[in-house]
């Protein structure tokens, strides 16, 4: 009896496991995995990932444990279908026709997804209960219902972690749970990126099959339902499963292993797609290594002078009012440029542009977001563990980049050319005194081209010429800060302007399309009469890929960046290592500001300048210094590589590799310098001492 009533569950469990392996398995081929596998290694990886998957399995059966439970004839008998029915109908009208019921109160479509539930139940019992010669069949078209709906899950996920995997190379992250958020854009992305017809009516195909195989094999089990005491047997035993699995998943991502891309492609996707919701900002003081805070801030604080968190910055010549713009390049690697080794001539205009500014060949991302860019460029100062500081609500009056050029009479603006309040950016900027202009700016004869991210970026040049050319009237100096949008999937722009389609959907495309927009807007600029008493930054907020065989692979943080002002900044290389957060303290010192700073970057031409760079993930806090990547994780991790450098043949570019070699004696000094770092900067965040 009770064999038979597992039907259900083998059939689905069984499909689960093998959409599941076959996920592993391309993971394991896959192109963006960028480390080959053993046989015995492979086959381990396999094996823990199917016994993680046996527990998630269970756990995700619940819904379908409590459809069985409630599968019964003995409750349409008189009087208590009569009285069941009553209360649905009762529920129904509570719920569509009373203004102030419990779910309104939840705003958003809650009460419309309430009227809908309770409606659809009102009217499935009544049909159940007043025609008894078709219950049956009515049963199994619920049944089938219900199994489809998993089976279309358990695709729609593999899809989903599949199409991930080929974006970031992890299983699920905070990331995914963005996405999740900002549904308009992730979807439009979806849509314009990915034959979205053909790959929904294969997936619906599929299911559909499947379906139809699983309900075959199992529809007879509804023919004779469970006892009730035979129900408390089967709920008993799940319960017991349901617990032993909630403590069981949480050890698989335990098992030690030096290969990051081990440790994810065997992990299961919803539980750590649950862990990110759950945990997408971590408490410092929680989660990672700690040591006294007065030895950590002063630790940290001894690459000032003086060395003190608010500090004066001075400077023996007078201060130059230069208009600054400030060009963030949605994920534009340094790997893309020629400068860095790269032959297919897709930058042509950055390149140029890199002869004639100062470059930095060595700059380093914090992060792999968009945000995480801006917080560089904006707070200067390194990542923090979970969310960056843009997307939190504790977000308001920072000590930035736009309160220093506002101390001294600056304009200052946000250009974007998408919709700002993706990501919370709206909020971030305009709560810290800028001005934004972006999509809501637009009129139609000003957007020639445009897809979910936003208008094209020759069509932001355009307009960010003309808000430049108000601010100049006023006579006041502006500080402009542009995000570009084009270099990100679906990779879409306008016809003609290069020689490679936008309907090819490359990325080359992209990174070229962007090129070409910002040639644009110099040579436009370069007719306007602010140009020569402007000063350009241009730096991309981080790179294309994140995904590599450590932790935080350094050649995926490696970015250009450049400043750039005839007739002012000497064309230049600067060789050291630096971070995304020394940029702007330098572009200060060359404009030779005085102004109390708590930026926790550094001016690279000060002479207490420390070469060194933070990269993290949203978990994993990494210090690249004296040749070594320190790296600190959640449950008080430390890891530690020493970086050995592999230069480019070509003594003209800029193309440098570091193999990251695990270390086995730590260096305890560099160990000290990052935790002092984050936990500073942690505490500091966490009181307000980073706010004006």
């Amino acid at each position: 009896m009770y064999k038979s009533k597992l039907k259900p569950y083998l059939y689905l469990g069984l499909f689960y496991g093998l959409v599941s392996l076959i996920v592993r398995i391309i993971f394991i081929f896959h192109p963006i995995t960028t480390v080959k596998f053993g046989v015995f290694e492979s086959l381990k990886i396999i094996f823990i990932g199917g016994l993680t998957d046996v527990f998630v399995f269970v756990l995700a059966s619940s819904i379908f444990m409590l459809y069985s439970l409630f599968l019964s004839d003995s409750k349409y008998k008189k009087p208590y279908g009569y009285i069941i029915f009553g209360f649905f109908v009762l529920a129904f009208l509570y719920t569509a026709f009373i203004p102030g019921n419990i779910f309104k109160q939840y705003g958003g479509s809650f009460p419309e997804v309430a009227m809908i539930f309770v409606g659809l139940k009102t009217l499935l019992f009544g049909l159940m209960l007043f025609l008894p010669t078709q219950r049956i069949k009515i049963r199994n078209i619920l049944y089938f219902i219900i199994l489809f709906l998993y089976v279309l899950l358990i695709i729609f996920n593999g899809v989903s972690e599949y199409f991930f995997w080929n974006e970031f190379g992890v299983r699920y992250n905070f990331i995914a749970v963005d996405y999740l958020i900002y549904t308009n854009e992730v979807i439009g992305n979806i849509m314009e990126s990915y034959p979205v017809v053909p790959l929904f009516a294969g997936i619906l195909s599929v299911a559909l099959l499947v379906t139809w195989f699983i309900f075959k094999k199992t529809k007879d089990e509804l023919l004779t339902l469970p006892s009730f005491a035979q129900k408390l047997v089967l709920l008993s035993s799940f319960i017991v499963l349901f617990g032993i699995s909630l403590v069981v998943i949480p050890q698989f991502d335990k098992i030690k292993t030096d290969n990051t891309f081990a440790k994810e492609i065997q992990a299961n996707g919803f539980p750590k797609f649950y862990h990110a919701f759950t945990q997408n900002e971590l408490d410092y003081f929680q989660f990672y290594p700690t040591i006294n805070q007065k030895v950590a801030e002063s630790n940290f604080l001894k690459q000032f002078d003086p060395p003190t968190l608010s500090r004066p910055v001075n400077s023996v010549n007078p201060e130059m009012k230069k208009n600054v713009v400030l060009i963030s390049i949605e994920s534009m690697s340094a790997e893309f440029l020629e400068h860095y080794g790269n032959d297919q001539k897709i930058t042509p205009f950055l390149d140029s542009l890199a002869d004639k500014s100062l470059m930095f060949t060595n700059l380093y991302a914090t992060g792999n977001r968009t945000v995480r860019g801006l917080e560089a460029l904006n707070l200067c100062i390194p990542p923090t563990a979970g969310e960056s500081v843009v997307k939190r609500d504790n977000n308001k009056n920072k000590f930035s980049t736009g309160s220093v050029f506002k101390s001294k009479g600056y304009d200052v603006k946000f250009l974007y050319g998408g919709y700002s309040y993706f990501d919370n950016m709206e909020e971030f900027y305009k709560s810290n005194g800028y001005g934004i202009v972006d999509r809501n700016n637009f009129k139609p004869e000003e957007i020639s081209f445009a897809n979910v991210w936003g208008v094209a970026d020759e069509d932001m040049a355009k307009k960010a010429i003309q808000v430049m050319n108000a601010e100049a009237k006023s006579g006041k100096p502006f500080f402009h800060q542009w995000m570009t949008v084009s270099n990100h999937r679906p990779f879409t722009y306008p016809e003609g302007r290069i020689d490679i389609p936008g309907t090819a959907k490359s990325r080359e495309g992209g990174v070229k399309y962007t090129d070409y927009s910002i040639r644009k807007f110099f040579e436009m600029a370069k007719k306007q009469s602010w140009y020569k008493n402007t000063v350009f930054v241009i730096v991309a907020d981080h790179c294309a890929s994140s995904a590599g065989k450590t932790e935080l692979p350094m050649d995926k943080y490696r970015i250009p960046g450049m400043i750039f002002s005839e007739g002012f900044i000497e064309p230049q290389k600067f060789n050291q290592t630096m971070s995304q957060i020394d940029v702007m303290p330098t572009l200060f010192g060359l404009l030779k500001f005085k102004y109390q700073s708590k930026f926790l970057g550094q001016d690279i031409f000060s002479p207490n300048f420390q070469p060194k760079a933070y990269i993290a993930t949203y978990q994993d806090l990494g210090l690249i210094k004296d040749n070594y990547l320190t790296i600190i994780s959640p449950t008080k991790k430390v890891k530690q590589y020493s970086l050995s450098l592999q230069k480019s043949k070509n003594p003209e570019d800029f193309k440098i590799f570091y193999d990251e070699i695990p270390v086995k004696n730590l260096q305890q000094n560099l160990i000290d310098d990052c935790i002092s770092a984050y936990q500073s900067v942690s505490f500091w965040l966490k009181e307000n001492k980073l706010n004006k």
